[in-house]
């Protein structure tokens, strides 16, 4: 084969993935399970565009000539970069700033895409992924960060994960009280610092106690450098972790306001708890932060039993839209991830996984009746029914069975000369024909049988597959 005529190999890029019918109908159920908790909550849908300019993306803006640092980005004809967008929240305070005159306010909005990442991808890590967001814009208070924690434990309920999840609740106040108090200042110590107190769950108070201090050994011999805190400093920490929070702190009384809300609603701590250890990207938040954490067990790649962990979480971020604006414009939102919460449902059999239903296949037993079989197809389609008349190259009857059998048909509908004559059809009920088979191990018994194969007459065609339907 010379080079002009050499095939092109069909694949994908690294960090994308294809999803077939089947992937497409069950993580579709669980949207629409998540929106209509959004919906009962007064949230209304909004969609924003894939490409924005790349400064609205704000702190994921690389400092090079060709921004594509963590974002996939483009020119367009006015020379101006435009990204693929890195997450649902910079594009909503972008639109809410454009549209500030004639928004409510606050405003209550969910969104979900398709999000993209220009990094390295890695098992379980893709380059477009898709997060389901709500979000409040506009309002101050205590009560919008807990009534989100509440949605996102009425989200987890829907989807049939009652008694597997906590919703956990802290303050990114809170922490900065308690860097404060530490007498921790360097912004490289304090990321330290948190990263020890984000480890707490998994390696309980001495694990984070080794990483206030001088670093941690874990079981492999892989060293883990710490803060470098003196035994001072790591005390104001510990006593933290412990359950002591600081005096006099905004962020504890915002803490307690939403406490009340969840007692006063009915949500007990084995849905939604106030938790120390949780601190999430701090960067990004101004005040209380969120995150759903899946409680069950899972294996992971070494057979080791481990907690599945979070499947999505948020919290308050003042300061995003006043990127665009003068005035301060207060927000609290949370993010779900799509693929990772489906993935989790699938282990726990919430999430279907069964291919959806296919059409009725008309077979084309003679190709000079094709007109008959197309009216066929269309009185079933006229009532409701999936329908396809078999469009392939072949006279097979098997092979157009096989078809139907690929397609996942519910029955096929067969007209030969014979059946025409006498002004009747013959439909194939595939379910009940496999069922059948099952049961027969002899293949000229399994014949004689036409297992799942009934008569009908040819004006009944209708009701005769709606009875089918019904029964399957």
């Amino acid at each position: 084969m010379t080079e002009k005529t050499k095939l092109i190999a069909p694949r994908l890029p690294r960090g994308f993935e294809d999803r077939t019918p089947g992937d497409i109908a069950a993580v579709g159920q669980m949207i629409e399970t998540i929106r209509k908790v959004y919906e009962r909550y007064g949230f209304d849908p909004v969609e924003t565009p894939l490409l924005e300019l790349t400064e609205t993306l704000g702190k994921f803006l690389p400092d090079t000539d060709r921004p594509n640092a963590g974002v996939f980005s483009l020119q367009d004809d006015d020379e101006q970069w435009m990204s693929l967008r890195y997450d649902l929240t910079a594009p909503l305070a972008r639109y809410f700033a454009e549209n500030f005159e004639t928004l409510p306010k606050p405003y209550r909005s969910y969104r979900q895409g398709y999000v993209f990442r220009n990094e390295k991808p890695g098992p379980g890590r893709f380059r477009q992924f898709m997060q389901f967001d709500a979000d409040t814009v506009g309002a101050p208070g205590p009560e919008a960060d807990a009534e989100m924690c509440m949605m996102m434990a009425d989200v987890m309920d829907a989807l049939g994960l009652a008694g597997k999840y906590v919703v956990r609740a802290n303050n990114r106040k809170v922490l900065d009280g308690v860097l404060e108090a530490a007498g921790v200042t360097s912004d490289e110590q304090k990321l330290a610092v948190l990263r020890a107190v984000d480890k707490l769950d998994k390696f309980g108070q001495e694990g984070v106690k080794l990483l206030l201090g001088a670093g941690r050994k874990d079981e492999s011999g892989d060293f883990t450098k710490g803060a470098d805190l003196t035994d001072a400093q790591a005390a104001v920490v510990l006593d933290y972790v412990a359950g002591k929070p600081p005096a006099d702190n905004e962020g504890v009384t915002e803490l307690d306001a939403m406490q009340t809300l969840f007692d006063a609603a009915g949500y007990g701590p084995d849905r939604i708890k106030i938790d120390p250890s949780v601190v999430r990207g701090l960067e990004y938040y101004t005040g209380p932060v969120f995150e759903i954490e899946l409680t069950f067990k899972v294996q992971n790649e070494k057979g080791q039993d481990v907690v599945f962990g979070s499947v999505g979480g948020g919290g308050r971020y003042d300061g995003l839209v006043s990127r665009f604006r003068r005035e301060p414009v207060p927000a609290t939102g949370f993010s779900i991830g799509v693929s990772r919460l489906a993935n989790a449902l699938k282990l726990t059999g919430n999430l279907g996984s069964k291919e959806p239903v296919g059409p009725v296949v008309v077979l084309v037993m003679d190709k000079d009746q094709t007109a008959r079989y197309q009216a066929m197809v269309s009185e079933l389609r006229k009532a409701g029914i999936r329908a396809e008349m078999f469009l392939g190259s072949t006279k097979n009857f098997g092979k157009q069975v096989a078809y139907a059998d690929k397609r996942n048909a519910p029955a096929v509908v067969i007209e030969g000369s014979q059946e025409r004559e006498q002004g009747i059809l013959q439909i194939k009920d595939l379910v009940a024909g496999k069922q059948a088979a099952e049961a027969i191990t002899d293949n000229a018994e399994w014949k004689a049988a036409r297992p799942g194969q009934f008569e009908i007459k040819r004006e009944d065609l209708v009701p005769a597959i709606q009875k089918l339907l019904s029964e399957q």
